[in-house]
């Protein structure tokens, strides 16, 4: 089942066929996955804008502008990560959708960031955190077992909030946890990320679509996750035709940084969602990467409707099974057994406890 967000992205002319009651559901399909304003910006620049009913381009309008606000907005927080970051000696490199406005990739069009993900050298993690404290961003208020978690465990410190703007900072010191099961040597992202502008760098091509297809397909939550697939999609078609040994390159990379797997899903879900032309010699060699054929079709049952929007309208059969089989699995594949049963035990626990703390409270608060 492809839903109608995924038919009008592959067919922007397609919405201009649309009855209400179908925008009525269109566009509710667009803000779960954070694509209304990539919507807006695609129709856009198809000429499409003037054929679309003047409620459903107000919603799609509203939305880009909460896009160009936070262009605008990363900006001017990269001047002051430059300064930060410059006073550390140390490069900032951009992950993710911060990546993407800033080397202006075909991704950004239209993409919503919550966040500013950087990459910094693991030992230069303790001084970049204190430098950034000094430009105020600071840490949040943890409990104790998630401040253990985050830096026994993570390929991240907990996030960094501005004390006074509000933006938000996710420092990663490697792409995947170190707990992970692949073997990923984070000094070899280092050595090929690229300067986009003076003071600020981004991986490599290769590096960028591989850390997008482990970061999507080693998540266990998928609120965006078909907004990460279409970035894979815009990543692949552009670096494709503009990197003329992208694709040579890009299956050896994976292998270099024991990434194939979650590549080898990438490209075979963008296939499948947006048609996405990925050279034959390229899908002959990741065909070595493929599961046994049960672990396929479970892969496909999950992740096929993982990647529908939120939505009543794309509730088929199976989609919470198929969420929660693959929430289990980002644990298992984060952390061994060792560390995950007792994580887990761990924190339900603490989410029953708060729960409890939160009835409790609602309780008293009426009867009083």
């Amino acid at each position: 089942m492809n839903p109608l967000l995924v038919k009008v992205l592959n067919d922007p002319h397609k919405s201009t066929q649309l009855t209400l009651n179908q925008w009525e559901i269109l566009i509710p399909q667009a803000r779960v996955a954070s694509l209304l304003s990539t919507l807006y910006i695609l129709l856009e620049e198809k000429g499409l804008l003037g054929s679309i009913p003047d409620r459903p381009r107000a919603h799609l309008f509203s939305d880009w502008l909460i896009h160009n606000s936070q262009v605008q907005t990363l900006k001017y927080e990269v001047k002051w990560l430059k300064r930060a970051l410059g006073k550390a000696d140390v490069k900032l490199i951009l992950l993710k959708g911060a990546a993407y406005i800033a080397g202006n990739l075909p991704a950004e069009r239209g993409r919503l960031i919550g966040d500013i993900d950087l990459l910094v050298p693991v030992e230069k993690i303790e001084l970049c955190e204190t430098v950034l404290a000094e430009f105020g961003w600071k840490p949040g208020e943890q409990e104790p077992y998630d401040e253990q978690y985050y830096r026994q465990w993570m390929h991240e410190i907990p996030p960094l909030r501005h004390v006074n703007r509000g933006s938000i900072l996710d420092v990663h010191h490697t792409i995947i946890p170190p707990t992970a099961k692949p073997n990923l040597d984070a000094k070899k992202l280092f050595a090929d990320a690229h300067e986009i502008n003076p003071g600020i760098w981004v991986l490599a091509a290769t590096d960028m679509v591989i850390h997008s297809a482990a970061h999507l397909f080693h998540e266990g939550e998928f609120d965006h996750g078909l907004r990460d697939l279409l970035d894979l999609d815009r990543l692949l078609r552009h670096f494709g035709e503009k990197e003329t040994q992208f694709w040579a390159q890009l299956l050896p990379r994976a292998k270099e940084l024991d990434l194939q797997r979650p590549l080898y899903y990438a490209l075979r879900y963008v296939r499948h969602f947006f048609h996405n032309p990925i050279p034959p010699s390229v899908l002959e060699m990741t065909s070595a990467l493929k599961p046994g054929y049960l672990k396929t079709r479970i892969m496909d049952f999950c992740f096929l409707r993982a990647f529908l929007p939120d939505h009543p309208s794309c509730c088929i059969r199976g989609v919470s099974i198929a969420r929660f089989f693959l929430y289990l699995r980002s644990h298992y594949l984060r952390m061994p057994i060792h560390l995950l049963i007792p994580h887990l035990v761990r924190k339900a626990r603490m989410r029953y406890f708060n729960d409890s703390k939160q009835d409790e409270g609602e309780t008293n608060k009426a009867l009083n």
